[in-house]
Formats: structure tokens, C-alpha cells, sequence
């Protein structure tokens, strides 16, 4: 028997008495846990069909508990206001949850086809002329997680990553490098590649303030470069191969990773060839300058501040295109070489007008699966001062953030073990606090992001939870030998503390179900801190190693060996690694 099973059976008895007592068939039947263990372990709220038939939700649960009758799962069937609850046998509820979790292990919880087809999560989406920040952390811990749990949830996913390596912005990295540049490399000037390429994005800015006709040399570097210029690509070739040995670091360092890297310099020309199929359809208009707009539909888009239709520029009067031409021949090479059959864009919140507009476009071409294209808006990433700028300097550097964490995970090391080398100890303890600080809330809200907080052992932090593992962990390393495949009673469990815990346990395959439907990953930090405390509580509370007889320490031990498996499942699903010590 499996927890699911256990559920239909409830489920099952819901369904049959609602139609028997009330004459009413349930369609669909979810059920809840009871706030208290002594209520229940499963309960099933009456409000919304109590509205249906014009009856008192407390009326309608006492007839369901009257008519239902305890079985050889069901110990005892109660009901509390609204509620009907619903006691299981201890030795049933333990042994079904239990021995589930040990069979299948991290494979617990996830879930048979609930979404149809091939998923592509893409996210990250750096540009090259800057080295990441703690923007781009977000971004990637958020991909990464969804990418994960979609997968868990059984759908086919494709991890991408689309990299802004040519545009206005590129050149003006370029433009002052040649400039001001003198020659110097990152190894003459000892500076990691995409450091490098950034300081000279910055220096440009500082410089424009000064002198404005540098836009204008920009803007003719970019020309330059669309026509193919020689000199042009070779420098561009260069400064890039220079950033993408950066990214690469930083990637590894912070365990992202991805399934297929496209290249806005690979697709921008596609999507110059549809538009001109567009104009052909007279779904775009040139103008007499000679760039290319879409106007935007009146009654979606409303009027612009002259009251007249919105448009949306495509190409540029000089003929060169903008960051939606090569988002446009993006999305349709990745349905098409890929055979998606959906497309996740994880873009901050200030792109969401891009995305409404992305999708009408593509819509209105006539691509049918256009329906399909989902932007995953997040908020934004809060300095103490203020907002990131890219362009002024004033961002958090992904690299020195994840090496100030490490410090900071090596010095509450060092006060729990004095004088032990963390290694690459502290490495995860830093990416489990950056990550699990940045999913632990919703992605639509702004995080103002505290390094202190986030790397505390104790609280709603990841380190929290990873201790939590190891101590688990140190538990079953301390167990006697051979304590595995000793058969005993579950019903020795029952107390408070492990039927909290058998609850929790019982609740994620619906908790990774929600994270999977909603694309939220803050589901599955919460509901994992949720169980580290409930665990640490029953550790404080009872003795695992030292219980009363050998058959309860068995017990206890499965019950812990259960928790240590979906903590670790859990972290893994937020791309957290996890440790056998701490």
C-alpha cells in the first residue's frame, strides 16, 4: 500500500456517502491536514459543498461521519465544526509512509504525467558585456528550481540559456576598449574575462556623460558589425571569448548548468527574415524613415499619449535590430529545433510589457503554439542603497557575493569546530544560503537581500535546513549495526512529535504537485524548513539512540532515515547540495 492509495481509499468513502446521504456526487474531493494531530491525519472541509446544496457545513459533516464506519485502515472518524477527520491505524499509517519513502527513496513524491510534452525553462540570459550580479543569482537559482521540480513532476524539460552577445551594449564595451584600452587583456591585468569586459561597459558610460557623440560612434560600431565588418567581428570574437571563460566559472561555482546555449548573434538574422515575411502579410508597417514598427492591438494595448494606437519598433531606421527581432527568431528556432511543446522565459518583472508584446507578435504570424510561451516575472534584488545599476558599477558581483558567503559559512564553521579546514564545505554551505534565501519567498516579490541573515545556522535559512541533514544523518552513522530489515511494530509510533512528522512527510508529493503547477519553488523551501523544525523538535523531545527498547530505537531510526530523504530530496528540487556532516 502507498500514501496515495491511502488517500483514495478516504477519498473513495467521501465520494460514495456524499451520493448515498446527500444525493450529491463529488467530482472532486481534496483532502486537508487537520491543525492538530489529535484531531486527525487527513480531514475533508465541508464549506464549499455545504454552499451547493443550501446547507450548514457542520450539518453536512456530521452526516458524512455518521454514515462512514471505521475499517481496517480507518481507526476513528470525527468531526470538528466543518470538518470530517480521519484517524488512521498507527501501525498502517507508519509502516504505508515509511517503508514507501525507503523503497523509492529521492523517487518519493514524484509525480506520474501531469504535463503533457517537452517543457523549455530558459533563464539566465546574460549579456556580454558585464560579469553576472546577484540579479542574474536570482534568475539562475529560480531556473534551475523550476527546471527541477517540472522534471520531478514528470515532464520532459530542456534547460536554455539565451546569451545577449551582440547590440548596442556590446559595442559600447568594445568602443572603449579600443579607446582607452591600450592593448591589455585579462591575463596582463590579472582580471577574471567577464571583469574585465565589464569595467570597460562602465567606463564608456562614464565617459558618455562627458561626451554624448560616443552613443553615436556606438551606434555605428554596431553597424559595422551587422554589415559584417572584418576588423569589427574579430574584436568582438575576442572580448566575448573573454566573458564566456568568465561565465563559465561562475557557472560551475555556482552549480548552474544547461541543456542547449542559443546566441542572440545566431538568431537576430532569423528574426530579420520573419519580420520581412511580416511586412509581406502587412502584419508590420514600414515607416518613411525606414524602420520597421508593429502597432499594437488598441483594445489590449490602449493609445499612446497623443491618443493614437501604440506601436512597437522591430527595426531601426539604420536597418539594425533591436533586442525583440532576435527574441522573435529565438522562439521559433527553439520550438522548432527543440520540438517543444511550451516555453518558459524566467525574466524579471521590468520585461513583462517585452513579453505581452513578444507573444501578441507571434500570435498574430499565425504560430499556433504561441499560447504556449509563458514569461515567469521576478522582482527585483535590493541593494541597503538602493537598486543595482550595471552601468554606474553599484551591483552585487555574483563572484565576490559567493566568496564573501564562503567567509562567512567558513567563520560559523570555525565557531562550531575550531580549527577545521571547511574546503568545499563552505562553498555549499554559501550556495545553499544565497539559493535558498532567493526561493524561500515568491518570485513576483522584491527581496532585500542580507548575507548575515541568510548564512545563519539557525532560522528560515538553507544552512538551517542542511544542518538539520547532517544531524539526521550523524544519527543513523551512530546506529547499531545491522539495524536495517528488523521487523517490529509501528505502532510504537504515535506520540505528538512523530505524528507531526508523519503528516509532513505524507504532504509532499501535494507540496512538490503545487510547486509544480504554480512554477513556484518558495513552496518547497517552506515546506522543507517546516520539516527540519518539526524534526528538530521531535529531537529535542525524544531519545532516538536511547529509547525505551530496541524495537522503538528501530523505529525512530526509519522515522529519521524517512526525514533525512526528503530533506535532501527537497534541497536538491531547490538545486541546494546537501552534507553528511556540518
Amino acid at each position: 500500500m502507498t500514501t496515495k492509495e491511502i488517500k483514495n481509499i478516504i477519498i473513495d468513502l467521501l465520494k460514495k456517502t456524499a451520493l448515498a446521504v446527500l444525493e450529491y456526487e463529488l467530482k472532486e474531493v481534496k483532502l486537508v491536514f487537520p491543525p492538530s494531530t489529535e484531531m486527525g491525519d487527513l480531514g475533508f472541509e465541508c464549506f464549499a459543498l455545504a454552499k451547493k446544496l443550501g446547507k450548514k457545513p457542520a450539518e453536512i459533516a456530521r452526516q458524512i461521519a455518521e454514515k462512514i464506519q471505521p475499517n481496517e485502515i480507518i481507526e476513528q472518524i470525527t468531526t470538528v465544526g466543518p470538518y470530517v477527520n480521519f484517524k488512521i491505524k498507527r501501525n498502517i499509517l507508519f509502516k504505508t509512509i515509511l517503508e514507501e519513502i525507503i523503497e523509492k527513496s529521492e523517487k518519493f513524491g514524484n509525480i506520474e504525467i501531469t504535463r503533457q510534452g517537452k517543457i523549455m525553462v530558459e533563464y539566465l540570459s546574460p549579456n556580454t558585456n558585464k560579469p553576472l550580479h546577484l540579479g542574474h543569482l536570482r534568475n539562475g537559482a529560480l531556473g534551475m528550481a523550476i527546471a527541477n521540480i517540472l522534471q520531478a513532476a514528470g515532464s520532459e524539460v530542456i534547460r536554455a540559456n539565451l546569451v545577449n552577445d551582440r547590440g548596442i551594449h556590446i559595442c559600447k564595451s568594445m568602443l572603449a576598449w579600443q579607446k582607452w584600452g591600450e592593448g591589455q587583456t585579462p591575463e596582463t591585468t590579472g582580471e577574471k574575462g567577464d571583469h574585465f569586459v565589464g569595467r570597460w561597459y562602465v567606463r564608456f558610460s562614464q565617459e558618455a556623460q562627458k561626451n554624448p557623440g560616443l552613443e553615436q560612434e556606438a551606434q555605428e560600431l554596431l553597424q559595422k558589425w551587422e554589415a559584417a565588418d572584418k576588423d569589427v567581428l574579430a574584436l568582438w570574437q575576442t572580448m566575448n571569448a573573454w566573458v564566456y571563460g568568465g561565465f563559465e566559472k561562475t557557472y560551475q561555482k555556482f552549480g548552474l548548468h544547461f541543456d542547449v546555449l542559443y546566441y542572440e548573434s545566431k538568431t537576430y538574422q532569423l528574426g530579420k527574415e520573419i519580420i520581412q515575411g511580416g511586412l509581406e502579410k502587412r502584419v508590420f508597417q514600414k515607416t518613411d524613415k525606414g524602420s520597421v514598427v508593429f502597432p499594437l492591438p488598441e483594445d489590449e494595448f490602449g493609445l499612446d499619449k497623443d491618443n493614437q494606437p501604440k506601436k512597437i519598433t522591430l527595426i531601426r531606421d539604420d536597418g539594425t535590430s533591436v533586442y525583440i527581432t532576435q527574441d522573435l527568431g529565438a522562439t521559433v528556432l527553439k520550438f522548432k529545433e527543440q520540438g517543444v511543446d511550451q516555453c518558459i522565459f524566467v525574466v524579471g518583472s521590468e520585461q513583462k510589457y517585452h513579453f505581452r508584446v513578444l507573444f501578441k507578435i507571434l500570435d498574430t504570424l499565425g504560430y499556433a503554439w504561441a499560447k504556449n510561451c509563458q514569461h515567469l516575472s521576478y522582482g527585483m534584488v535590493y541593494l541597503p542603497e538602493g537598486k543595482m545599476k550595471s552601468r554606474e558599477g553599484t551591483v552585487v558581483d555574483a563572484d565576490n557575493l559567493i566568496t564573501q558567503m564562503e567567509k562567512l559559512a567558513q567563520a560559523e564553521i570555525e565557531k562550531r569546530t575550531p580549527g577545521e579546514n571547511a574546503g568545499d564545505k563552505a562553498l555549499k554551505i554559501a550556495n545553499g544560503a544565497i539559493k535558498f534565501y532567493l526561493l524561500r519567498i515568491g518570485a513576483e516579490q522584491d527581496i532585500h537581500f542580507d548575507p548575515k541573515a541568510s548564512i545563519s545556522f539557525d532560522g528560515f535559512t538553507g544552512p538551517y535546513c542542511q544542518y538539520t541533514y547532517a544531524r539526521a544523518k550523524s544519527i543513523l552513522r551512530a546506529a547499531p549495526e545491522k539495524w536495517e530489515g528488523q521487523t517490529f511494530p509501528y505502532g510504537l509510533l504515535g506520540n505528538e512529535s512523530e505524528l507531526l512528522l508523519a503528516q509532513k512527510l505524507m504532504a509532499f508529493p501535494d507540496v512538490l504537485q503545487t510547486a509544480a503547477d504554480t512554477l513556484n519553488p518558495s513552496k518547497i523551501a517552506n515546506f522543507v524548513y517546516e520539516l527540519c523544525q518539526t524534526f528538530n523538535q521531535f529531537y529535542q523531545k525524544y531519545p532516538v539512540l536511547k529509547a525505551e527498547n530496541p524495537d522503538l530505537t528501530n523505529a525512530r531510526l526509519l522515522l529519521v532515515k524517512a526525514v533525512s530523504i526528503i530533506i535532501k530530496k527537497s534541497l536538491n528540487l531547490l538545486n541546494i547540495e546537501t552534507l553528511e556532516q556540518m
